[in-house]
């Protein structure tokens, strides 16, 4: 995250002194938006990496992996929700009882109290109160880890959630099916927009009327459709399901609990109507945030005479866009390739999932090991909290940034084919993937340009 339209906020300081280790070189942001933090990527002179090499390794990756796959998987290996071993059923009792769930839920409305306390009474100012810190690092970014190893956490944790479980409607309406998980995408546009763009983002008085917009909007829902509403239309709670297709941890179409092939997880994510815009949001919003370091961009912003927040606006609208555009086209060849395939969109969005986390991992991992550590300092009452200095060099920094990008693609590539060899005909089976692999190989050096550019 940068703050690239007004003045380098004090958390963005206190970020870039913690830094100093790793991006010794990095340029001084211009005016931007306020944000509060900066993120770990670096630009072109302080990363220790030949960009020739980062480029030639991606693309050989991919390449033998897409190679192997083709020789040696013939057939789907997936399972999706039918597969995974058993926990013992002990486990599972402890993990569904009542008290552990109420337990969850409390814990996730006094961290939500807390959150609220700290803006309305602490002082306006992202160096000394950690709220901001609390939703940009710990929610959003912390959210990635925790949900890959636990699950869906969102969703018991959520204080909307248990706000709403004190009084729900007794008839609830039913939530058409064409609305799937569309108003969180929306959502996600909305949270991401804030996050890289509005100013003065780390203002108590943006950051509530932000809370409330989103309270009302999620609570007035659940009204009148019930909790079923949180599924589909809370920006964190799909966040939080999408990447938990990801985890070892998952449940069976019987309800067991299971640990399981992160791959048949992801191969068990429901094809709903937004579930492409979602994942194109998520991708598009880190490729932005990416793209938003560049000195260049920075330029464009100080210089663009519609003024910086427009411009920025208009900039991370379009990074969604094409990626979006990009798969569209891409689904696009693969109906025409299999006029049997009616669904070309949404039979292959799960392939994206583990492409994000790569974005998603590469962008934000310096942030959330420097920036969470403070901001749970700020939280227990330090004052002038500094950033832990990184434990990765520059080397270590830029080649873990790299391998997750390459690592997404290449699990993405893995799930498209197991995809793809259970819905087309077995002689057009790689070659149906050709679209696929070339989307995969855009996303790759896209992805790794934003790294060094």
């Amino acid at each position: 995250m940068t703050g690239t339209l007004t003045q380098t906020a004090p958390l963005a300081q206190a970020h870039a002194q913690a830094l100093a280790q790793v991006h010794a070189l990095t340029p001084e942001p211009g005016p931007g938006l306020g944000l509060p933090l900066a993120h770990g990527v670096g630009s072109r002179h302080d990363l220790p990496l030949s960009p020739f090499y980062a480029y030639a390794g991606a693309f050989t990756a991919l390449l033998v992996s897409f190679l192997a796959l083709g020789l040696l998987w013939s057939s789907s290996r997936f399972r999706g929700d039918l597969s995974g071993r058993p926990l013992p059923v002990a486990l599972q009792r402890v993990a569904d009882a009542p008290a552990t769930r109420t337990a969850l839920r409390f814990l996730g409305a006094v961290a939500a109290l807390v959150f609220l306390l700290h803006l309305l009474l602490g002082p306006d100012d992202p160096d000394r109160n950690p709220a901001p810190g609390a939703l940009y690092v710990l929610l959003w970014v912390g959210l990635v880890p925790a949900s890959l190893l636990l699950g869906p956490v969102w969703r018991l944790l959520s204080p909307l959630r248990a706000v709403h479980s004190l009084h729900p409607p007794r008839k609830p309406r039913p939530l058409p099916a064409a609305v799937g998980i569309r108003p969180a995408a929306l959502g996600l546009l909305l949270f991401t927009w804030l996050e890289l763009v509005a100013p003065d983002n780390t203002s108590t008085t943006t950051l509530l009327a932000a809370l409330a917009l989103h309270a009302a909007v999620q609570l007035g829902g659940a009204a009148r459709y019930g909790d079923r509403w949180f599924a589909h239309a809370d920006p964190f709670e799909v966040y939080s399901s999408l990447l938990a297709r990801l985890s070892p941890l998952g449940r069976r179409a019987d309800g067991r609990l299971v640990l399981r092939s992160p791959f048949h997880g992801l191969d068990s994510t429901p094809q709903t109507p937004g579930l492409v815009a979602t994942v194109c949001v998520l991708l598009g919003s880190t490729a932005y945030d990416g793209l938003s370091d560049s000195p260049r961009w920075i330029t464009t912003l100080q210089t663009s005479p519609l003024g910086p927040v427009p411009t920025a606006t208009l900039g991370l609208l379009a990074a969604v866009a094409l990626v979006a555009a990009c798969y569209g086209l891409c689904a696009g060849a693969l109906r025409l390739m299999n006029r049997t395939l009616t669904t070309p969109l949404t039979s292959f969005a799960h392939s994206l999932l583990p492409i994000a986390l790569g974005y998603l991992t590469a962008h934000y991992f310096s942030l959330f090991v420097t920036e969470g550590p403070r901001t749970v300092m700020m939280a227990g009452g330090a004052d002038n909290a500094l950033a832990p200095a990184p434990f990765l060099g520059p080397g270590g920094l830029a080649t873990l940034q790299v391998t997750a990008i390459v690592t997404g693609h290449v699990l993405g590539v893995v799930a498209a084919h197991d995809r793809s060899v259970r819905l087309f005909p077995p002689d057009r089976a790689v070659a149906g993937q050709l679209p696929l692999f070339a989307l995969m190989i855009a996303y790759t050096l896209g992805g790794i340009g934003l790294l060094i550019a």
